[in-house]
């Protein structure tokens, strides 16, 4: 239950205009809701929610600020820390062992759904939420194997986030309406272009970041603990599933889809 003690210290006047403003798409920046008093002929107390403990992960510092300042007025959502890179983030979630991590997928060092990946595999427990502006059909599929709870839009309101958050706490898995329909239309249309991200394995996903970062095979055979000529092998291979026959194609592929970032 929202109450009018609970309203957040972050004073919007040291933020852009865009947080204080109303709009109906905010973009990268969620819009405080109203303030929800209790009704007046109410006799019975509500039932206090569990507070949900919460991990925040983007790489621009007025977004993060942006967020705390419109959940500062949800009871039941503790903001325990934030992040600014995927390697931050991954060191948070160990320390803090949040409920939820709510993370954008372009960040440095590592990227969010590499991050989630590793979260998912480490300790299950916490639950990921992917906050991003991608509708891209690749994309969904790739959140969705990667282990994530769910994906919320950066263009929604905080009661569209704050549903998201409390849908995920509860084991159920949360899409943006848009995300889910530009999912689906693929599906019903199905992919006859090919060249799906969906279509490579985990490990030949990772070979095609590390080729993107400008990897050698030699290099890449080290980091992974294989011999080169099995490198070499994954290579091929994918080029032959995304079509793809350069490193340039391959790089351009891999920043178009997430993978990597030119944040660095």
């Amino acid at each position: 239950m929202k109450t009018a003690h609970t309203m957040a210290t972050v004073s919007t006047s040291s933020l852009p205009a865009s947080f204080a403003r109303p709009s109906a798409g905010l973009s990268a920046n969620f819009q405080k809701s109203p303030m929800k008093h209790p009704s007046s002929q109410s006799t019975t107390p509500a039932k206090a929610k569990k507070i949900i403990r919460l991990l925040i992960v983007d790489d621009h510092p007025v977004v993060r600020k942006g967020i705390m300042a419109s959940l500062s007025q949800e009871a039941n959502i503790q903001i325990v820390g934030e992040a600014a890179d995927g390697v931050q983030a991954l060191k948070l979630a160990r320390e803090l062992k949040p409920d939820i991590m709510l993370t954008d997928i372009d960040l440095p060092e590592k990227n969010g759904l590499i991050v989630t990946e590793t979260i998912r595999k480490e300790i299950p427990s916490i639950r990921v939420l992917i906050l991003s502006m991608h509708t891209n059909t690749d994309y969904v599929l790739r959140i969705v194997q990667s282990g994530a709870s769910g994906y919320v839009l950066k263009g929604g309101t905080t009661d569209d986030l704050v549903r998201a958050i409390e849908t995920v706490n509860n084991g159920e898995a949360f899409f943006s309406p848009e995300v889910a329909r530009t999912a689906l239309n693929q599906f019903v249309r199905g992919n006859s272009s090919g060249g799906s991200l969906s279509t490579l394995t985990a490990r030949e996903r990772e070979v095609l970041i590390q080729i993107a970062d400008g990897l050698s095979n030699k290099e890449i055979a080290s980091q992974l603990g294989v011999g080169v000529r099995t490198v070499e092998t994954h290579r091929e291979r994918i080029m032959k599933k995304l079509n793809i026959h350069s490193v340039a194609g391959l790089t351009k592929f891999a920043l178009s889809q997430g993978l990597i970032s030119l944040n660095e």
